[in-house]
C-alpha cells in the first residue's frame, strides 16, 4: 500500500499489503496513545537506533516495523534524511507520531553520499545512549537483533572499544530468502581491515567507547564507508570485534542498492572488474589518509602494520608481497586472498 496521507493514525497502514504473508517476525508490541504499553526495565541498556534514509519510501515502514518487534526493549531511533523528495518523510512522521518517546527528531543530513550521512548521525552530540546500531532504510532486523548484540557488548568493558557484526539472511524485494552473505571464520583484526570490512553496517552495533574513536576524526575527511572505518579504528586501537555467523537481519537485494553482497558469480565478476579499473586501490588509499590522520591512536604494532601496508604500496613487487605475508594481511575467504594477491602483482593493492 503506498503511503499518501497522514490522516491514517496507525502506522501498520503505510505497510505493504505483503506483509502478513511473509516470515518476517516482525509483531508489533502494544502501543497506547503513541508510547509503547510495555514498560522498559531501567536495566536494560540503552541503543540508539542511527538510521540514514533517501528516497526511502518503497521498503522504510517494513524496517521501521522490525524496530518495534525487538526484544530488547530500550531503545530510541535517530533519523537523518538526505534530502527524500518522496513520500520517505511522511512515513518518517507517521511512525514517530505513534511513537512519540522513542523519536526525538528527524535531522537534515550532510547531503554528501551515505557514509557522511552516518557519520553526522554518529557525531551528533545531542544523541546519548550505551550502545549505537547502524541501519539501513529497506531491510528487516530479527526480533533477537538487538539482545543478541547488546549480551555480548555487556560482556566488553566500558571503556573498551567494542563492535558486533553478524551473517545477513539475503532476500529479494518482495522478501522471499534468496541465500546468505558470505561465513567468515577468520580472526577480525587490523591486518584484515585494511583490505576488507568484516561486517555490513547494516548489521553493526558498537558501544560508546567505540563511538568516540569516530568523533575523535568527526566528518574531517572522506572515508569508503561507515562500516569499513568502524572496524578499521576498533581494531587499529586494539579494541574487540565480534562477527556473529548466525543471520540476525533480512538483508533486501534490489536494483537501489547503493552497496549490495557479492555472493553471486554476477557480484563477483562484477568486483574482479572494479578491482583491475582501480577502485580497490583508490579505496586503501582513501583509507590510508583517514588513517595516517588517527595513527597516534593506533597501538605500536598496528602503526607499524600501517606504514608498511603504505610504503609497500610504492615499492617494487617483491616488498609488496613480502609485506602481506610479515604483516598477515588478509582477506576472509580464499577467492578473496586470491583477489588480493592479484591486487598485489599487478599494482593494484
Amino acid at each position: 500500500m503506498r503511503p499518501d496521507s497522514l490522516k491514517l493514525k496507525n502506522f501498520d497502514n503505510y505497510l505493504p499489503s505483503s506483509i502478513s504473508n511473509t516470515s518476517t517476525k516482525t509483531k508489533s508490541h502494544p502501543r497506547v496513545n503513541g508510547r509503547d504499553a510495555e514498560s522498559v526495565s531501567n536495566s536494560e541498556k540503552k541503543v540508539a537506533i542511527l538510521l540514514a534514509t533517501y528516497q526511502g519510501q518503497k521498503y522504510l515502514a517494513e524496517q521501521l516495523t522490525s524496530f518495534t518487534a525487538q526484544i530488547h526493549r530500550n531503545w530510541e531511533l535517530w533519523v537523518s534524511d538526505d534530502g527524500s523528495s518522496d513520500e520517505t518523510i511522511k512515513i518518517l512522521e507517521a511512525y514517530r507520531t505513534e511513537f512519540t518517546s522513542r523519536f526525538p527528531n528527524i535531522n537534515i543530513g550532510p547531503k554528501q553520499g551515505f557514509a557522511a550521512n552516518f557519520l553526522s548521525l554518529t557525531c551528533d552530540s545531542r544523541i546519548s545512549a550505551d550502545y549505537y546500531a547502524y541501519s539501513d532504510q529497506d531491510d528487516i532486523w530479527d526480533e533477537d537483533k538487538l539482545d543478541r548484540a547488546v549480551k555480548w557488548l555487556e560482556s566488553v568493558p566500558e571503556n573498551v572499544p567494542a563492535m558486533y557484526c553478524c551473517r545477513s539472511r539475503l532476500v529479494d524485494e518482495n522478501n522471499n530468502e534468496i541465500g546468505y552473505s558470505a561465513l567468515f571464520s577468520m580472526q577480525p583484526s587490523f591486518s584484515n581491515a585494511l583490505v576488507q570490512t568484516i561486517g555490513g553496517a547494516n548489521t553493526i552495533v558498537f558501544n560508546e567507547a567505540a563511538r568516540n574513536l569516530v568523533k575523535k576524526d568527526g566528518l574531517n575527511h572522506q572515508i569508503v564507508s561507515h562500516d569499513w572505518w568502524i572496524y578499521l579504528l576498533v581494531t587499529g586501537v586494539g579494541g574487540h570485534v565480534f562477527y556473529d555467523p548466525i543471520p540476525r537481519i533480512r538483508y533486501r537485494q534490489h536494483k537501489h542498492n547503493l552497496v549490495g553482497t557479492n555472493t553471486s558469480i554476477k557480484g563477483k565478476l562484477k568486483r574482479i572488474r572494479m578491482l583491475w579499473r582501480g577502485d580497490f586501490a583508490r579505496n586503501n588509499q582513501k583509507n590510508l589518509h583517514a588513517l595516517l590522520n588517527i595513527q597516534a591512536l593506533l597501538t605500536p604494532e598496528n602503526k607499524r602494520i600501517l606504514n608498511a601496508f603504505k610504503v609497500s604500496r610504492e615499492s617494487s613487487l617483491i616488498n609488496r608481497l613480502m609485506m602481506l605475508k610479515k604483516n598477515h594481511v588478509y582477506r576472509q575467504t580464499i577467492l578473496g586472498n586470491i583477489g588480493l594477491l592479484f591486487a598485489a602483482i599487478f599494482r593494484k593493492i
